[in-house]
Formats: structure tokens, sequence, C-alpha cells
């Protein structure tokens, strides 16, 4: 576990997310548009809406329409845009218009759930969570780093094994990981730093 992660940390010291945001608000609004969508898609929307809804205020303003237009290339759009708003004014009326810094509270806002809250809790607030999506739960059952058949197993597998010191940004690494060299369909072991000491069996080639 510990030459799992010293290597991570070697080949990148300072993982970061790959969401572009402004603050903690742009921030919760990007991650609950990346839910069931890349992060990609969710970059390439978030400028135009940001430009005029960076804050609840803001958001409330533009209404529902508003904020669908802006976000409609994103998968399920519509129930994105409606959860927006109902967060916004969540967020205004209790708590002051801030993003609260608690599980607890995150977990109440429309369109929020324990990945989203972990994601804000971890980037935004420094706090050593973290968020199982697609990518951390094949890569921790693929390479036998935290087996487990649901998300939340998974999560609290890695917090128990993962030494405390690559927690932070443990779920940056692993997302990364999956995203770029243990992918879904054919992971490239070849170029894997990590091949040696996983595992996965067999290690797939490097194409001819």
């Amino acid at each position: 576990m510990n030459e799992i992660f010293a290597r991570f940390q070697a080949a990148d010291p300072h993982p970061k997310t790959e969401l572009r945001y402004k603050d903690t608000f742009t921030l919760l609004v990007a991650v609950v548009l990346s839910a069931q969508a890349t992060d990609e898609s969710v970059n390439r929307a978030t400028p135009a809406l940001f430009a005029v809804a960076d804050t609840p205020q803001k958001m409330i303003a533009l209404g529902e329409a508003g904020v669908t237009d802006k976000i409609k290339t994103i998968g399920l759009y519509r129930n994105k845009a409606k959860n927006l708003i109902a967060l916004s004014k969540k967020l205004i009326e209790e708590h002051g218009g801030k993003v609260p810094a608690a599980r607890e509270a995150l977990e109440t806002l429309p369109g929020v759930g324990r990945k989203t809250a972990n994601v804000v809790l971890n980037v935004a607030f420094g706090q050593p969570t973290i968020a199982i999506d697609t990518h951390i739960f094949r890569v921790s059952n693929r390479t036998g780093l935290a087996p487990g058949k649901t998300p939340l197993i998974v999560e609290e597998t890695l917090n128990r094994v993962v030494p405390d010191r690559y927690k932070h940004n443990c779920h940056h690494w692993l997302i990364l990981h999956g995203r770029y060299v243990c992918k879904a369909r054919k992971p490239e072991c070849w170029r894997c730093i990590i091949a040696d000491i996983c595992l996965f069996e067999p290690k797939t080639a490097a194409p001819a």
C-alpha cells in the first residue's frame, strides 16, 4: 500500500481535479453537473454558465430555463438545472449563500450525494475524504487495492488501508489512473507504474 501511493506521489506530487471552477460554489456546481457525465463535457459548458451565474443569487436570477440552456450539452441536463436552482435557494436560505463544510449539510442539498460531498470537502476544504466514482471503483477492485461490491464498501476500505499521509490526494491519483491508464475496456498495463504489484491478471501487453 505504501509503495503504490509512494509511486503515485512521485509521478504526480500535486494531483488536482480536472473540473474547472473559480471558487467553492462553482466547484459544487461543476461536481453536481459531472454526475453521469464526463469532466470534459462539463468543462465545455461551465464557462458560459459561470460567466452569468457564479453565485447562488445569480443562478436563481438566471432561472431554470436559462440554466437549462447553458448546460444542455451535458447528460441529464433538465434534472440538473432543476437541482442547481433548488440547491442555490437552499444555500441562501440555510447557509447564508455559502457552501457548508460539513458532509451532513452538503448531502441535504438537491443533487448532492455522498460522492459529490466528498469531492467538495476534499478539494474546497482540504479534508482527506475519498470520493468513489466509476474509475476509483474499477481500479480499487481490479488491482486488489480495495475490493468491494458497492462504492461505500470501497470507500470504507480505502479509508482503512490508505496511509494517512496519502489520503488527501488518494482519490485524485486513482481517478486519473483509471481515466488514463487502467481504462475500463482494456487496462494499459505496459505503461502502468504499479503493474508489478497490482493483482490484475493477465497483464495486457503493449500494442504491436
